[in-house]
């Protein structure tokens, strides 16, 4: 009996100890972390000269333990124990440097290297510690740095390949370097692409490549042919979908810093590949799923930004008015797939987004388009499509009426999807992208909006909305609700105040004691106190309106709240009440509004 429960003690004692392990590391990473906050915000020059000495021995000894075991093969595992605990000793060096000084700490751990031959695990786990604080040194003249950056490029590639990997890691941190010492350029892009072309190594080697693109711009323009290769070959390659897209992002902030000339071009051609991939018949071998595709579209608009002056035709809007067709295709074909629509739109919010006023081409096609899907899959990102387009058009009075008539025809569906039982609670997304879109046109043509015949139900689905305690779409209600109201208490825009005025009164003067009813009702019975901020600015704006007739409607709204419970327990008392209403009425700022119902909304809970 003895002998056959031993392997089950031998089990259960190294369960024990491993959780020892763990627990002994988990208290000394975060006795280290926190005695690095405490000296850092101390900032005392004798203090961190005592404990000086301790970091050094603490980081050459997380460099041993991070090294890999000598008959590892193939690249570091990031998502593994040992992965995550490497992650942690990255960020804790980050956190530490600062009492050892970067610049002293990675010449150290340089000279080891180079001093000697050590084995490649001892490389590696040195190069790992390297490359979490490189970015903490100042490029300007540093020898040591490009000393290394021009050892790591030469490397030979018969080194193991997790000292490849790891090397690759410590290049792409260093592009400020590169950027300083361009003559470093032509080896790291050379050796980067050596790296691409293995797949173990193309992830980081990705990487790097993007982040030599983000810093070094003006000096990776020389090389825009050769990214453009790259972006041409994306599948071939081993590349996860985010190392693509990294990739394309960096291409993208190279074009931008080409002649305004070349960018059209260049655009075209960045673009054509995925376009042609949305176009073909995924029975020829072409992923089925778009959204890929999209997703690159979607990063190149985002990060293409050129310097346009007035009176210049955008170099993007030629580009994005040719793709458009394929765009619609693509929207028109996954119509009822909401993951492939969500990405349509993204795509399209960056395109809009970056050619500006430019793409009023598209304006009409679009808004046709989103409203007809919309009548039978109500997709929420075409409300948030549909803000992006107020916000960018919203103040050109030709585009105004068009707008407004998108408005009309995206509230239909979405109040009736609303009405369901629950719908509010149940379609939070809907409520707070409806409402991004409204306070859109209240910022950038309230007028269009306070005279339209749909105002009327959207308050009053703004007033049903503020019950709902889920944390953005209550927070776009009651931005919405606080714009509309001191749209009209504000002479910030000139233009058309007095009108502006006139109208928020008749408002005020239909749904204001309704209004003050439920946020009074909501703050005691249905939201969370971090809301209750977001409720006080829109009783601030009601109150500054109109004081007297305020101090009326919240008495009449006190005397509505219920004074017990079940059971005939006082929940509030008259004095309470009175006092309430003589803090808020009384208030000077909007923060003393909100202290006032934290306090009060206390005896309802």
């Amino acid at each position: 009996m003895q002998e056959s429960s031993l392997p089950i003690n031998v089990l259960e004692f190294r369960i024990i100890f491993l959780s020892f392990l763990h627990w002994v590391v988990e208290i000394s990473f975060n006795f280290w972390y926190r005695l690095g906050e405490h000296l850092y915000k101390i900032n005392d020059a004798v203090l961190h000269s005592i404990f000086k000495p301790y970091i050094q021995r603490l980081l050459h000894a997380l460099a041993r333990h991070c090294q890999l075991d000598p008959d590892h093969e193939g690249v570091p595992e990031d998502t593994d124990d040992f992965g995550e605990f490497r992650m942690r000793v990255s960020d804790l060096v980050k956190d530490l440097i600062f009492l050892v000084g970067s610049v002293e700490c990675f010449a150290q751990l340089y000279s080891t290297l180079k001093d000697s031959n050590p084995p490649w695990e001892v490389t590696e786990a040195v190069l790992f510690i390297m490359a979490s604080i490189a970015k903490s040194i100042d490029p300007e003249n540093n020898p040591t740095l490009m000393e290394v950056l021009e050892g790591v490029v030469r490397l030979p590639e018969s080194v193991h390949v997790a000292v490849r990997y790891t090397s690759i890691e410590l290049v792409g941190e260093m592009s400020e370097v590169v950027d300083r010492n361009p003559q470093f350029l032509d080896p790291v892009l050379t050796y980067l692409m050596k790296g691409l072309c293995q797949p173990s190594l193309a992830s980081p080697s990705a990487k790097a490549i993007q982040n030599i693109c983000s810093v070094c711009r003006d000096h990776m323009a020389q090389h825009f042919s050769g990214l453009l290769g790259i972006a041409k070959s994306l599948d071939s390659f081993t590349l996860p979908p985010e190392a693509s897209v990294g990739l394309l992002k960096g291409t993208a902030l190279v074009l931008t810093r080409l002649p305004l000339d070349k960018i059209s071009e260049c655009l075209s051609e960045l673009c054509s590949v995925q376009v042609e991939s949305l176009k073909k018949d995924p029975n020829n071998g072409i992923s089925s799923d778009p959204t890929l595709f999209l997703d690159r579209l979607a990063v190149i608009f985002r990060h293409t930004a050129p310097t346009v002056e007035n009176g210049q035709t955008h170099p993007c809007q030629r580009v994005i008015q040719e793709i458009w067709p394929v765009m619609s295709e693509t929207l028109n074909k996954h119509r009822a797939d909401n993951r492939i629509v969500e990405r349509c739109c993204r795509c399209l919010r960056f395109a809009v987004r970056c050619v500006g006023k430019g793409s009023a081409a598209l304006l009409q096609p679009l808004v046709t388009q989103m409203v007809d899907v919309y009548q039978m899959h109500q997709h929420s990102c075409f409300l948030y499509l549909g803000s992006i387009l107020v916000d960018e058009y919203g103040m050109e009075e030709g585009c105004q009426q068009g707008l407004l008539d998108m408005l009309q025809a995206l509230c239909v569906p979405t109040f009736q999807l609303l009405e369901h039982p629950n719908g509010l609670r149940n379609h939070p997304d809907t409520v707070d992208d409806m409402f991004r879109l409204l306070t859109r046109f209240i910022q950038r043509c309230p007028v269009v909006l306070l005279r339209s015949q749909v105002l009327g139900h959207v308050l009053q689905w703004a007033i049903a909305a503020t019950t709902l305690d889920h944390r953005d779409a209550n927070c776009s209600v009651m931005k919405f609700l606080r714009d509309l109201i001191h749209t009209g208490v504000s002479n910030d825009h000139e233009e058309n105040f007095e009108v502006r005025k006139d109208l928020i009164q008749q408002v005020l003067g239909q749904f204001g004691q309704q209004l003050i009813n439920q946020l009074l009702h909501s703050c005691c019975f249905c939201l969370p106190p971090y809301t209750l901020p977001d409720v006080a600015e829109v009783i601030w704006e009601i109150m500054m309106c109109d004081r007297p007739t305020f101090c009326r409607w919240l008495e009449t709204s006190l005397k509505s709240l219920p004074k017990e419970i079940s059971g005939g327990a006082i929940t509030v008392t008259h004095k309470q009440l009175t006092d309430f209403h003589k803090q808020v009425t009384s208030a000077e700022e909007c923060k003393q509004v909100c202290w006032a119902l934290r306090d009060f909304t206390r005896l309802f809970r």
